[in-house]
């Protein structure tokens, strides 16, 4: 996870929960995510929790990392205890690099949180994939263990833009991964793109979202580049190498998305995220931004049921040596008051297209809402029908707007 971790009290060492939180856990949906620490290069906007080979040294290994995760998965069992949840409904494998990871490994993943949990009928199991590191071989393999959907990091089909974000992959080779995904059988292939990076011309974003579009793919995620303290791609900018993110231009980028993905048959249903059906939709986020109970397995991950979020331990090697000892790699929790669940809620619900509840606010968000509605940020039909819900232009101000709403 990016960013720094918030404070909180620790975690129990056998990772018990409060009675309150096992009593509700999956009422609102419950996911499994599983972290995957590895990749072969560091890409010089990335501040996740990823290592590379020399960087982890001997501490920990790729090897031994599925065993090690099923051992966090074999406490999550006895944590939840009598009070399991009803089945999981998705799995995302996220990293770092997942398909680092042998396919076989990736799949004996899935099995153990199937025969732990049960997997739903209709489940959604996904993987991030770097282009490079799949081929169609095994993208089936990938396929036949149960995975029905990928999201592969694209950013850019501009040379120039992958060497800034120092992307190891060709300009041509993410549209082909995404289209051997879809020759494997993937339900669903998300191409994740980058916009705003120094020296990208309107021209170049153009040319992405042209690919996109011809690769087939059925949802398409899009960020503005974040410069991160501490990534290689901030220290250039510090030492004026590159220049920084313009936000306007960023906006006109998000714009040219915006169009270009309509035209297409996509629809927006996240501020970042659009899909051509909502079946596309990638639902192990909504559960994150609808409230919804998860587990996350692995180092750096974090996890929510019953109201009570807490996170792991960031270094592989001090998760494998908790897990080792029969300790939870928990570092530290927190519990959520009922007015940060509120603000949670105003922040990411508003971000989607369904909207928010206007009853969730309070007398003086009401009325920044109906501000918002004759600045143009807020769809008038929805707020007549007591949602917020942000216009084209209110997206590009989805911050601002939730920071008005929360005075």
């Amino acid at each position: 996870m990016p960013g720094v971790l918030p404070a909180g009290e620790p975690v129990p060492t056998d990772g018990a929960l409060p009675a309150s939180a096992r009593a509700s856990v999956g009422d609102r949906g419950f996911g499994v995510y599983v972290h995957v620490p590895f990749c072969a290069s560091r890409c010089g906007y990335c501040d996740f929790n990823t290592y590379t080979a020399e960087e982890l040294g001997g501490g920990a290994s790729r090897e031994s990392y599925a065993d090690t995760v099923l051992a966090e998965l074999a406490l999550a069992a006895r944590v939840l205890g009598d009070r399991p949840p009803r089945r999981v409904e998705t799995v995302f494998v996220g990293g770092g690099t997942p398909t680092l990871l042998p396919a076989d490994d990736l799949a004996r993943i899935l099995d153990a949180i199937d025969r732990t949990w049960g997997l739903a009928e209709d489940a959604e199991v996904t993987t991030e994939a770097n282009p490079e590191s799949v081929t169609p071989a095994s993208l089936k393999e990938l396929r036949a263990a149960g995975y029905t959907r990928i999201s592969l990091g694209m950013q850019s089909v501009a040379p120039g833009v992958l060497a800034v974000l120092d992307r190891r992959h060709s300009a041509g080779r993410a549209t082909a991964a995404a289209i051997e995904a879809r020759d494997a059988g993937f339900d669903h292939v998300n191409l994740d793109l980058i916009y705003g990076t120094p020296g990208e011309r309107p021209e170049d974003f153009a040319a992405s979202l042209e690919q996109v579009v011809a690769a087939g793919v059925d949802h398409v995620s899009a960020y503005a580049l974040i410069v991160e303290d501490g990534t290689r791609l901030a220290a250039r900018m510090r030492r004026g190498e590159l220049p920084y993110p313009d936000d306007d231009v960023a906006a006109d980028r998000y714009l040219a998305a915006e169009s270009a993905l309509d035209a297409a048959g996509f629809s927006w249903y996240e501020v970042s995220n659009w899909a051509r059906t909502p079946s596309a939709r990638c639902r192990h986020n909504l559960l994150y931004w609808t409230g919804g109970d998860w587990w996350g397995l692995g180092p750096g991950a974090h996890s929510h049921v019953g109201g009570v979020r807490w996170w792991n331990v960031k270094h592989p090697t001090a998760y494998a040596q908790r897990l080792a000892a029969g300790r939870s790699p928990g570092l530290a929790r927190e519990v959520l008051t009922a007015d940060e669940a509120r603000m949670e809620e105003v922040m990411l619900r508003l971000r989607l297209a369904g909207g928010l509840p206007l009853d969730v606010l309070d007398d003086a968000g009401r009325t920044a809402a109906a501000r918002a509605v004759a600045d143009g940020l807020l769809a008038a039909p929805a707020h007549a029908a007591g949602r917020g819900v942000l216009t084209l232009r209110g997206r590009l101000l989805a911050d601002a707007v939730v920071r008005d709403l929360l005075p």
